[in-house]
């Protein structure tokens, strides 16, 4: 039988859940503190001319913008002629659960995913996989403030500041920080179980797996077995 919490009385579970109340609401605080410093970074002026090639073509990096001010950009791992079952497992958990970006452009955000593969290759990997957000191939472009990042390959996440016909890099996080868009992993860190990885601090007799596995299944991303077409062959 797998292991669980012990069983309390109400009054000894509020009291508990009380005490990390009070711990949760001070790495809050100390997050807001860190987005204020992270608002005060400075930036650096990126190739704005950069050619990016999307479902319409080639497309300018500005044109990515969509009229806005801001550009948030998830940056795509891509294995070339590996086909839609043979791509990042890792990637997939982080922009899966990403569809509806009406907040963001209520504040003048776009969003898009770059990505390093050929156009050919992504167009049906993003049918299959059901994304509705634009997405680009960034294969040739020089600029890697634009391209697969300036502080580690793709898997990451950039924010982008235009002025006109200019535009700045003012943000990038990578490894964990790109957990920010990572619903269900948060959803996971609620329950009494956790991610069920092996990294974490849990107690004997609870249920733990190789760190990541929860990202796939038999070889591929998970949600591409809740896809009818996931059996059938595969393009590349």
């Amino acid at each position: 039988m797998t292991a669980m919490p012990p069983i309390v009385d109400r009054e000894t579970w509020c009291r508990e859940r009380r005490t990390l109340l009070d711990r949760e609401k001070t790495h809050t605080g100390e997050g807001d503190a860190i987005a204020a410093v992270r608002r005060r970074l400075p930036m650096t002026e990126v190739d704005a001319t950069a050619t990016l090639v999307g479902p319409g073509g080639p497309r300018s990096f500005l044109d990515v913008f969509e009229g806005r001010d801001q550009l948030i950009v998830y940056k795509h791992m891509w294995h070339p002629g590996a086909g839609i079952e043979g791509q990042c497992v890792g990637c997939t958990a982080s922009i899966v659960d990403v569809h509806d970006v009406s907040y963001l452009n209520h504040r003048g955000v776009s969003f898009a995913v770059f990505c390093e593969g050929p156009w050919d290759e992504i167009a049906p990997f993003r049918e299959f996989m059901g994304y509705t957000l634009p997405w680009y191939s960034m294969l040739g472009v020089d600029d890697d403030a634009v391209g697969p990042g300036l502080i580690d390959e793709p898997g990451n996440i950039a924010c982008y500041l235009r002025d006109g016909d200019r535009a700045y890099l003012t943000n990038e996080t990578v490894g964990r920080g790109v957990e920010t868009i990572m619903l269900q992993a948060h959803l996971l860190d609620l329950t009494a179980y956790g991610r069920q990885e092996s990294w974490e601090d849990s107690p004997p007799g609870w249920p733990q797996h190789p760190t990541a596995t929860w990202w796939q299944k038999d070889g591929r991303p998970v949600p591409q077995w809740t896809r009818l077409a996931a059996a059938e062959p595969c393009c590349g």
